[in-house]
Parts: C-alpha cells; structure tokens; sequence
C-alpha cells in the first residue's frame, strides 16, 4: 500500500524563517522514523544554496500520523548541508539537551488574518471593532472570531499525537493561542513546527492567513503576539531554593541581547513596556509579574520553590529551537 510521507522543513529565509513541505510516497510503510529516508531538495530556491551546488539534505527527526491525509504522515526534518553538516539555518542542532532534562512549555499566539481586507477577522474593512477587553477567553460571535478555524486545528493537532495543553481565544479581536508541552526541548521544538504547519494547512482551507508577526497592528492599542517559554530543568523542578532561582535568573542579565537575538524579528516593536510586556531594554523578573521579562510562576512559589520559570520576551514568530537552545544555555551558565 502507498503512504504520503509529507518532509517539512525550514528555509533559509532571513530574519524569519518559513515553512516548507513535500511528499515522498513510499510503499510498505510501517510508521516509524527509522523507517523515513533521507532526502533532498533544492536549496537555491530556499536561500540555503548557491545555485552551482544547490543540494540540501532533509533529515527526518519527528514523525507522527498526518489526520488530514488519508494513509499520510508527517515528518520533521533538520536541514544538512551537501557534505551532511548541519546547515547554518538548523537552529534544532544547536540544542545542548540530549538527555531531554529541559522540558518546555510554548505558549503559541497568532492571529487569523483575512486576506482580502489585510486585517484579522473581526476587523470591519472601513475601521476597528470595540477596544480589546471583551475578546480574551471570549464566548459569542460578537466577539470571537474564527472559532471553527481554531477547532478545527486543535482537533487535527490531538488526532496528530501532539501534546497540545489548552487554546483560547486572546485578548485582540481574532487573536488565538494554543499550547505544547513536551518533555525535551528538540521535541517541544518539533511539536511546535508541526502543530504551526498544521495551522497553516487549516488556514489554506479556509482562505484565511495565519499571521505569525508580532505586531501586525503597529503601535495601535492592541496586543501583539507572543510564544512564552515555559521552561524547567531537574534543578528548576527539585532544588527548593528561592536562591536557586534568583541564580537563574540573574544568569539571563547577561544573556539578554543573546537571546533578544533569536527572540524573534521586529520584538522591539512587541517589549515596549506596555501590553503585558517588560521593555526590550531592561531586564527583570518577578512573582507572578506579566510585566517582567521572567515570570516566575505562583505555582513555583506555592510548591515550595519546586516548578518552572517563563521566559514572555520570545515572539510568536521565533524559532522554538533557537529560543529553547539559548535558554539551555544560559540555565547551564548559572554558578549554583
């Protein structure tokens, strides 16, 4: 029997990388990763390659049944160069976590985006709906906009196998966010690429954009979109130490324009200080602070110092695995 095998990766596009996809049919397929070869594409037409040595590898990493296709899988791949060397674009290979000791939490915004008026859904062509408010965890078609398109996606991403934690409507008028948990960061990262491909899939359907950008609306009154990285390692979850974690925390101070640059394009325009946001140019942290650049969760503090940290700078458009691959690093930097 044939079976679509759909290759996904991520071009060479700066500073915002996209999604791109293709189909392999095999036969005999048994549904394991072992099982996916292998394979090649051209990567003068992804920014990855010149033209005169134009092959790229596509090395599958993550598999899971595709729900959209009949006899279909989808599969994540890392991109090699030519000689097998990770490309400069493979933010996955950069991730030091192969004991899987990091587990990760992505908080997934984005915005549904209508094409024909350039604006979310909600939007009326000539002008803006009601001030956002009414929109967040929002119930009824005067103010949740999209809501078929959202299930839709959630339902393909449970039926995919993927570990999706909750969704909700946000706090603009057709804004939506879905959240992934995974136990190891190259897989937090990969659920999230898949469950964004999916997204993209249901969107194709519908004829609506899906609009990753972080402030899609300029500096008008309303939220941007953001992918908060909830994080924790063995120590964050056992130590039992406020100490500990003013550690880690203060290890970030550093770090700061290290990990603003892999945040995401265009965040300045997102940390303002204002919309649940710290500024691009401080660092902080706080209990149970929006406002900060690391949250530290009440749960966290009600555990006794047991738990997990928020990192709100990453945007919606960042790379989980640069995003994960700099947090690991700067946990590891701190001096316990």
């Amino acid at each position: 029997m044939a079976t679509k095998l759909e290759y996904i990766w991520l071009d060479g596009y700066k500073p915002t990388q996209s999604l791109r996809s293709k189909t392999k049919i095999v036969s005999d397929f048994g549904g394991t990763l072992e099982e996916c070869p292998d394979w090649s594409f051209d990567g003068s037409s992804t920014e990855q390659a010149p033209g005169g040595s134009s092959d790229c590898v596509l090395r599958p990493v993550f598999i899971c049944k595709d729900p959209g296709r009949l006899d279909a899988y989808l599969v994540m791949c890392e991109v090699l160069d030519s000689t097998g060397v990770a490309h400069e674009s493979n933010g996955r290979a950069t991730i030091q976590d192969d004991d899987n000791d990091f587990w990760f939490g992505f908080e997934q915004e984005y915005f549904l985006w209508d094409p024909e008026t350039n604006k979310p859904l909600g939007f009326p062509a000539g002008g803006y709906p009601a001030p956002q408010g009414p929109y967040y965890c929002s119930v009824g078609a005067n103010n949740a906009y999209g809501r078929e398109i959202v299930e839709e996606h959630l339902d393909l991403c449970l039926e995919a196998g993927l570990n999706v934690e909750g969704i909700n409507a946000e706090v603009a008028a057709g804004q939506w966010e879905f959240q992934i948990f995974a136990k190891g960061a190259k897989e937090a990262g990969d659920q999230i690429w898949v469950a964004r491909y999916l997204l993209e899939r249901v969107g194709e359907a519908h004829g609506v954009s899906i609009n990753w950008h972080c402030k899609p609306l300029g500096q008008l009154d309303w939220n941007g979109s953001g992918m908060h990285a909830n994080f924790s390692n063995t120590t964050l979850r056992t130590c039992g130490s406020k100490d500990i974690y003013d550690k880690i925390c203060e290890a970030f101070r550093p770090a700061v324009a290290e990990c603003i640059a892999v945040y995401g394009a265009d965040n300045d325009q997102r940390l303002t200080g204002k919309h649940e946001t710290a500024s691009i140019h401080d660092y902080s942290y706080g209990v149970s602070d929006r406002g900060a650049s690391i949250r530290i969760p009440l749960y966290t503090v009600q555990k006794g110092w047991k738990g997990y940290l928020e990192d709100r700078r990453p945007n919606s458009a960042a790379d989980p695995y640069k995003v994960a691959a700099v947090i690991i690093k700067t946990v590891k930097s701190a001096k316990l």
